[in-house]
């Protein structure tokens, strides 16, 4: 796990064991170790008996990569360790899940693993440094792995972004894809999308205005910087001149309303709109002797 070539020193680096088995030497490496009593770093597990991490934040794994994996692993074996953890009746994978699927389609029925205890904020960081480093989290994925940390286990933005390596901008950055709609955030993890387009969805507030734009975006093959001039379009403020004209046109029906409810009841009266389709009519009444008028005759309205 070449770390520092991704700049995750303080990342994996600190939490897990680097040290790699030679692939033709692994089991009388490891059948020498057993030996001499020496199992503490790396021994062989029975792949029937590991469990995915529930925790990993990788969801989807690429079929055809995963073969090309596990044909590489018939010729050379696994190079690097899977690390796991002991549960009651099992060994649960901390990191190395495609290695262990491969191995799988590979046909083994041992791997070699590195056994160590890590508490449940160990393990969901190791799973998401791992699968950062090898860039294999869809930005869902990862976003979802960032929240987890702030929400579950109580870390700073800064902090998780000190554990990734990566800057505090990125993480929150990250963050703001889970604002989409479910439905924007389903295509961006089928690449119907990239994350520039998503990204730029995010000034949508409305969800359905959103996945709209996403359609579009698929259908029409836009670029990201087709979608921010959309984006922008879409969120500008009317025209003064428009907005001023509709004020005029609308002040003139709730004046020529007033006038007519008026001539019904025979007191002044005012129409006030709250929004485009909300409002309030005010009666005034000067007299208990009127405001009884008004009620009589909203009685017999009523009744009629």
């Amino acid at each position: 796990m070449a770390a520092g070539a991704r700049g995750l020193g303080k990342g994996l680096d600190s939490m897990i064991p680097q040290k790699v088995i030679q692939p033709k030497s692994n089991k009388e490496e490891l059948k020498s170790k057993k030996e001499t009593g020496d199992v503490s770093r790396e021994t062989l597990i029975n792949i029937n008996q590991i469990e995915p991490n529930k925790s990993q934040p990788r969801r989807n794994f690429n079929e055809d990569t995963l073969h090309e994996l596990a044909e590489s692993i018939k010729l050379y074996g696994i190079i690097q360790p899977l690390i796991l953890q002991k549960r009651d009746k099992y060994y649960e994978i901390i990191a190395g899940e495609r290695r262990w699927r491969a191995a799988k389609v590979a046909g083994l029925k041992e791997v070699p693993a590195i056994v160590k205890e890590y508490s449940s904020q160990e393990i969901v960081e190791i799973a998401l440094i791992e699968n950062i480093q090898r860039e294999d989290l869809n930005p869902i994925e990862e976003a979802l792995a960032f929240q987890k940390l702030i929400n579950e286990y109580k870390l700073k933005q800064d902090e998780v972004a000190e554990r990734v390596s990566k800057s505090r901008t990125a993480i929150a950055n990250s963050m703001r894809l889970l604002k989409l709609d479910e439905r924007v955030q389903q295509m961006l993890i089928d690449d119907m999308i990239s994350s520039g387009h998503a990204r730029a969805l995010i000034s949508l507030e409305d969800g359905e205005l959103q996945y709209q734009v996403a359609t579009k975006i698929f259908d029409e093959k836009l670029s990201v910087r087709d979608v921010e001039k959309l984006v922008k379009k879409l969120l500008e403020p009317k025209k003064e001149e428009e907005t001023t004209e509709k004020g005029k046109n609308l002040d003139f029906i709730y004046r020529d309303i007033e006038e007519k409810i008026k001539e019904i009841i025979g007191s002044k009266v005012q129409v006030k709109q709250k929004s485009e389709d909300k409002g309030k009519i005010e009666i005034e009444y000067y007299s208990k002797d009127e405001f009884e008028r008004i009620i009589e005759l909203f009685q017999t309205i009523r009744k009629n």
